[in-house]
């Protein structure tokens, strides 16, 4: 009797902590991966164009653009 018996009784339990782990791994890598970017998201963007003010040639040609 050994393992073969045992092998099928057991493999719902395995595949359920198997899966359980590698959501585990993935959910710490997402954190670690967010936590890494934050400092970046936080840099502030240039405001956009307001969508009221008409663009003239002296503002697309400017090299000095604020």
């Amino acid at each position: 009797m050994g393992i073969h018996y045992d092998y099928k009784s057991t493999k719902g339990n395995k595949l359920m902590e198997k899966q359980a782990k590698r959501e585990r791994k993935l959910a710490e890598k997402k954190a670690k991966r967010l936590a890494k970017e934050g400092s970046k998201k936080e840099e502030e963007k240039p405001p956009a164009l307001d969508p009221n003010k008409p663009i003239s040639l002296d503002f697309l040609t400017n090299p000095n653009k604020e």
